[in-house]
């Protein structure tokens, strides 16, 4: 299949006028495909060559203009015409092929109950495998979807949709759209319906999780409607579209997609289990960032997909700071930092790495490849280090009138920039330059020089080029607490800037504190000694995160030994008070015990997080802090060495003291059971007879390929790399479960075969598998050198899928890592 590049769709833009799509699904023809009739009428600029995209099983018949076009003509997934100047009408009769990879019309068979479901996920250019389109962002057009579905089916839209007396669904015609923005959900949908502002508000799910959303619907309507009425109050241009549903759908395989008036998530943000009030947090700031989306993204739209950063980076910035705003998540940039900051940090220094906003994205293929912590986590940094640097009230007068100028059509770096530099003296077009052109993270490491006994000189050196405005945090010890510290001053800072007098020598000296910047820091040597000693006594936890996060980044770059991280995890996690803060550093320290220490170290490494948790159990016994609770269990389970206490925990159905076992934490135990060898298959089987859902056919898969038992590993690689039967789920839970660092010596043999077979596999399965495979089936269960030179091996094959490519060359670089900060530690252990 050919991909688009973007001279193409420059060329293509300019040819085409698209006015109308009439496009007509029937959903009731069998398991494995559905019927696809697309009428598009649109304009050609002169006599020209070009194509529509489409991915059938079969083309039925084409017609231009009435005469019939050659299916045999097809070349790919492009069907060239032959167009005069003037108006034109296509039509488009194909059979297409539903997917079980969470591309194109994702079908599902819940297996609670049997019923089936449908939906569309069309970003990038997965529209062709639904409908005929001219797939690219700046062709918009005015969509009209009728749909033909079983009887008992709800048929979702971008607009209100209506039964007709013949059964058909039809939605309104919307405004005018990109086509990846197309959405259609159909099934037995359970739904709760309102309205809010003269908006029809809905929520939907499988029939078998409406005890879920049943139990937090006052919650979701509750966020809905609170960040709706704040992005009113900061946007001038009203919500553009006639309703509003949003749609939790089974196997989706990213958080969230933005489709106007239908914003599909994935249902895990259903929660059938305990979980922490940071997940429901971060559940809301997804709510946030897709509403975010109605305005930028929707209502305006990028022109190309180099420019994808003005949609998920701003999406990514309001969602985080509209929830904190307008609901009682007030800690949201807290979790930003500790949770989601390193995703843009590690992004950044790869090999892989890319601007923010590059100059040129060749083709789609490559345009996918940029869906990563850069136009995420970094974007978001970048937007946020801007705002702090002009003024948010200057940054929002920018934005409403990017959206006066650009509304229901595309637009570019160049106009955003253009809409902000009106309305401030700063200079948008140098800082855009400087922060989204370039690559990499700059670090900033604070200098003090002792003038006398009073005074202390800050000087801050950079290693890198860019401007930042950042506050800086000086702190001292409690005169009457030493563990404990106090704020002196937070002042603001640019860097490079000129030397400042902080008095007194302080405790510890903290850039970028509040987290307004995107840089590493580094300490002084007095701050260091009190950050891994008095951390937890330091009072705001945003400030926390932000030195844990500078520990983190120590960790990765050599300079701090994995073993002092593990430590003051040990000492302060027992203290800490905010759940991001905790799970962000437990999460964290796995990674240390699994990768960064020795595999002989790694045993010592997982006791010591057992011994944390502990305490952070004895802590918790009273029942005050359920979430703190349920993060202890966790990461006990995940850290037990024996089997004996969570074989306890499993049998007799709680944790003394509790929680009891919901189905999550059952399916975490067993999984750890099944690495550590304590439970064979017909425990598995047994568990799935009592969890027979989604998420327990989920589990037993993960459970079944952790058994440390030949036959189980052969059965789940071949499931893997020979069947090609594996939704995209189930594909993810096996793959997860089948390396395992315990097990090294079983699965050894398996490792070369990983990197003779994967590329095959991408290249049956596609983009999404392949992504799956690369990241969640790379045999990453020991830092290994011979695992780095097969990587290294298979990377040089020229034809491999990209999104393959690009994960492999991921995980390598971790690797690498890795093996120099192991190699780092046993050099400290000889000199010692």
């Amino acid at each position: 299949m050919s991909v688009l590049t973007r001279d193409e769709a420059q060329t293509r833009a300019q040819l085409l006028e698209v006015h109308r799509y009439t496009v007509d699904l029937d959903l009731d023809r069998g398991e494995e495909t559905f019927d696809s009739r697309t009428v598009i009428r649109f304009t050609a600029q002169s006599d020209a060559d070009t194509f529509v995209e489409l991915k059938p099983v079969t083309l039925r018949a084409a017609t231009l203009d009435g005469q019939p076009l050659d299916p045999a003509a097809l070349d790919g997934n492009r069907l060239p015409l032959s167009l005069t100047a003037g108006p034109h009408e296509l039509t488009v009769d194909a059979e297409m092929r539903y997917s079980r990879t969470g591309e194109g019309l994702h079908r599902f068979t819940d297996p609670a109950d049997g019923e089936t479901y449908v939906y569309s996920q069309l970003f990038l250019d997965d529209v062709q495998r639904v409908f005929a389109a001219f797939d690219q962002p700046d062709l918009k057009s005015v969509f009209e979807l009728r749909v033909n579905a079983p009887e008992s089916w709800t048929v979702l839209g971008n607009t209100l949709t209506t039964r007709d007396a013949q059964g058909r669904w039809q939605a309104a015609p919307t405004l005018p759209l990109s086509c990846y923005l197309v959405a259609v959900a159909a099934g037995p949908w359970y739904s709760v319906r309102t309205e809010h502002r003269g908006i029809p508000f809905g929520l939907h799910c499988r029939r078998s999780l409406a005890p879920a959303l049943d139990a937090d619907t006052g919650e979701l309507l509750d966020i809905t409607r609170a960040c709706f009425d704040r992005y009113h109050e900061k946007f001038e241009e009203p919500y553009p579209f006639d309703s509003y549903d949003q749609a939790f759908v089974p196997e989706f395989n990213a958080g969230a997609m933005e489709n106007p008036g239908l914003v599909t998530f994935r249902d895990e943000f259903l929660y059938r289990s305990a979980v922490t009030d940071t997940e429901r947090q971060t559940r809301g700031m997804v709510i946030a960032h897709e509403m975010a989306h109605m305005w930028f993204g929707d209502l305006v739209t990028l022109t190309w997909w180099d420019d994808i950063w003005l949609n998920e980076s701003f999406a990514e910035y309001m969602g985080y700071q509209v929830l904190s705003e307008a609901t009682r998540h007030t800690g949201t940039w807290t979790d930003f930092a500790i949770a989601r900051k390193g995703w843009g940090y590690d992004a950044d220094q790869r090999p892989s790495t890319h601007p923010v906003a590059p100059e040129a994205v060749d083709d789609t293929a490559a345009a996918l490849l940029n869906f990563d912590g850069i136009s995420y986590a970094k974007g978001a940094s970048a937007l946020r280090q801007l705002v702090h640097w002009m003024g948010e009230k200057d940054f929002l007068a920018g934005i409403n009138t990017h959206f006066a100028r650009h509304k229901f059509a595309n637009a570019s770096l160049a106009d955003f920039l253009d809409s902000l530099a009106g309305h401030t003296d700063r200079d948008i077009h140098g800082w855009a330059a400087q922060w989204l052109r370039t690559t990499g993270v700059d670090t900033l490491t604070p200098e003090l020089t002792p003038v006398d006994a009073r005074s202390t000189t800050l000087t801050v050196s950079r290693e890198g080029s860019r401007p930042h405005r950042i506050a800086v945090g000086v702190y001292d010890r409690d005169p009457g607490d030493g563990s404990r510290l106090v704020l002196r001053e937070r002042f603001d800072s640019d860097i490079p800037g000129a030397p400042r007098d902080l008095g007194a020598p302080p405790a510890l000296l903290v850039l970028n504190d509040q987290d307004y910047g995107y840089a590493k820091i580094r300490f002084d040597p007095a701050s260091a000694r009190t950050a891994l000693d008095a951390l937890a006594g330091v009072p705001d936890p945003l400030t926390r995160a932000v030195v844990w996060n500078a520990l983190r980044e120590a960790v990765r770059d050599g300079e701090l030994p994995p073993a002092a991280y593990l430590d003051a995890a040990r000492t302060h996690l027992p203290h800490e008070r905010d759940l991001a803060v905790v799970s962000g550093v437990l999460t964290f320290s796995r990674l240390v015990a699994d990768r960064y220490l020795p595999a002989e170290r790694r045993p010592a490494a997982l006791a010591t997080l057992g011994e944390l948790c502990r305490d952070l159990l004895r802590r918790t016994e009273t029942g005050d802090h359920p979430g703190l609770r349920l993060l202890a269990v966790r990461h006990a389970i995940d850290s037990a060495t024996q089997p004996d206490v969570i074989r306890d925990w499993y049998d007799s159905g709680s944790v003394p003291g509790g929680p009891e076992l919901d189905p999550e934490l059952r399916w975490r135990i067993l999984g750890r059971l099944c690495v550590l060898g304590a439970v064979d298959d017909a425990v598995v089987e047994a568990e799935l007879v009592q969890d027979p859902s989604a998420t327990g056919q989920e589990g037993a898969a993960r459970c079944r390929a952790a058994l440390p038992d030949p036959v189980a590993k052969q059965e789940a690689w071949r499931a893997l790399f020979e069947d090609d039967t594996l939704s995209n789920y189930l594909f993810t839970a096996t793959a997860q479960g089948f390396w395992q660092p315990e097990q090294a010596d079983l699965v050894r043999d398996f490792v070369p075969r990983y990197f003779t077979e994967v590329p095959a596999l991408a290249a049956r399965r596609g983009a999404a598998i392949a992504s799956a495979a690369g990241r969640h089936g790379f045999p990453g269960h020991r830092t290994d050198p011979r695992t780095a030179e097969l990587a290294e091996q298979c990377l040089r094959a020229d034809d491999l899928l990209p999104a393959l490519r690009r994960e492999l060359a991921d995980r390598l670089d971790d690797l690498h890592r890795a093996l120099r900060v192991q190699a780092g530690e046993e050099e400290s252990g000889a000199a010692h």
